[in-house]
């Protein structure tokens, strides 16, 4: 039976001690209220459905995401770290306020909404600037990992994760940019002259292998083999360990770049950075040089991750089966897969005409 008191700041006080059962407790503004919620909390404990839900009433989102990134995301590769931060502050700035056990799937739709549609940013003339659907996926991610995490290993009272009943947005398509013979001509010739040869060898390495630009980044002298013609990439996008075979071009990047005359002695990464506030060398930063040679050259649409999409598309049109394509890329399913190799339509017209001449020579 629930003991009810009346507090010296005149609230009402519901405590119940029942055997097998922690203690609960609750303080309302009225006596109807606590014997309510008494009421209720005897029934689900004899039926075995309580929850305490009073970790979930004080713990605000804000908080359960703080401590998320305190405790979860240092355990993630360091190129999800960052996004995962910033993906945070949004979730705080948006519904940080409200407890764990106060977000409702209809609070979390309209947040979903309001950034699909771009609602909390406008344009010069004060239009919204819709967001990409996996900008806003990989947002609800995030909060589902958390309540996922609170409930299984914080012990925070929840009957269920409230993002497991909203719809998700529909993935996007997969980009078909390629690169057009003169668009590859100037990109190249620009960063081939830029003053760091690191950059040159970064973008061409790229478009010779289909390799990532964090796989590049952080390769060290250990992972690539001249003689064999191979890099060992350790740690991978998908967790998986590949090794890359090297086209004859590709090969001699690597080997100019492992003979770099200004080479540091305190860092064995191959695309070296300068050194940060701590001493410490990092991969080198080229974003920044890239953004400014795109937008030089009226490619700003043109974003690193195509040089990717442009190799294996290559790979493919050079012949190569989807499993040979795939263990050089990386890529796990063959339906992933075919998002990256878009085939150009002028390029299949001269295997049309062979097949169609085949026909016609069997006639």
């Amino acid at each position: 039976m629930a003991t009810i008191v009346k507090t010296t700041s005149g609230t009402w006080k519901a405590v119940i001690r029942k055997t097998g059962w922690p203690t609960a407790a609750k303080t309302f503004r009225t006596k109807r209220d606590a014997e309510d919620w008494s009421r209720r909390t005897e029934d689900e404990m004899v039926r075995g459905a309580y929850i305490q839900r009073a970790a979930a009433d004080r713990m605000t989102l804000a908080d359960a995401l703080k401590r998320y990134l305190k405790e979860v995301t240092p355990t993630k590769r360091p190129s999800s770290q960052d996004p995962e931060h910033r993906r945070a502050a949004i979730l705080i700035k948006h519904l940080g306020k409200y407890s764990l056990a106060a977000l409702t799937p209809e609070i979390i739709a309209q947040f979903r909404d309001v950034r699909l549609a771009g609602n909390d940013r406008k344009d010069e003339n004060g239009r919204p600037i819709p967001r990409a659907n996996n900008t806003v996926r990989l947002e609800l991610a995030l909060l589902g990992h958390l309540f996922t995490v609170a409930i299984k290993e914080w012990s925070i009272g929840l009957p269920f994760s409230p993002v497991t009943n909203i719809r998700r947005p529909a993935p996007g398509a997969g980009r078909n940019r390629r690169l057009s013979s003169d668009e590859e001509r100037r990109l190249l010739n620009a960063v081939d002259q830029h003053s760091n040869p690191i950059l040159r060898w970064i973008v061409r390495i790229a478009l010779e292998t289909g390799m990532r630009s964090s796989e590049i980044l952080t390769l060290r002298r250990i992972q690539v083999d001249i003689k064999r013609r191979i890099v060992r990439l350790l740690e991978t996008k998908n967790t998986s360990p590949r090794t890359v075979p090297l086209t004859t071009t590709a090969t001699e990047l690597f080997r100019e770049a492992l003979n770099h005359p200004v080479r540091p002695i305190d860092t064995d990464l191959i695309f070296f950075g300068e050194p940060g506030r701590d001493g410490k060398r990092r991969p080198y930063q080229f974003n920044p040089i890239w953004r400014n040679i795109k937008h030089s050259l009226g490619l700003a649409d043109v974003r690193f991750h195509d040089l990717r999409h442009e190799a294996v598309s290559r790979f493919v049109e050079a012949g190569f089966s989807d499993q040979e394509v795939s263990a050089i890329s990386g890529h796990k399913s063959m339906q992933m897969l075919k998002r990256y190799t878009h085939l150009r339509a002028e390029d299949l017209v001269s295997r049309i005409d062979e097949v169609s001449r085949r026909r016609a020579f069997k006639a």
